[in-house]
């Protein structure tokens, strides 16, 4: 017990590494969050360019399934 407690003591500069890696932690969740948020924006006005033009991705997908090679 006595070797965990020095180890979160940290040698007596506990009082700057704990904040250092709570700190380091909530930018780490923050840039999480808005990195996942970004994918969701993006998402959705990519989903809104494609409504506008929604005869562009039929003939993606029929072009995909003439390209297409049968197996044998």
């Amino acid at each position: 017990m006595e070797s965990l407690s020095s180890f979160f003591a940290m040698g007596g500069y506990a009082g700057y590494v704990w904040p250092s890696y709570g700190l380091a932690f909530v930018l780490m969740v923050a840039v999480l969050v808005t990195s996942a948020r970004g994918v969701k924006t993006a998402e959705r006005e990519l989903e809104q360019m494609q409504s506008l033009r929604p005869g562009r991705r039929r003939r993606a997908q029929q072009a995909a399934s003439v390209t297409e090679v049968p197996e044998t």
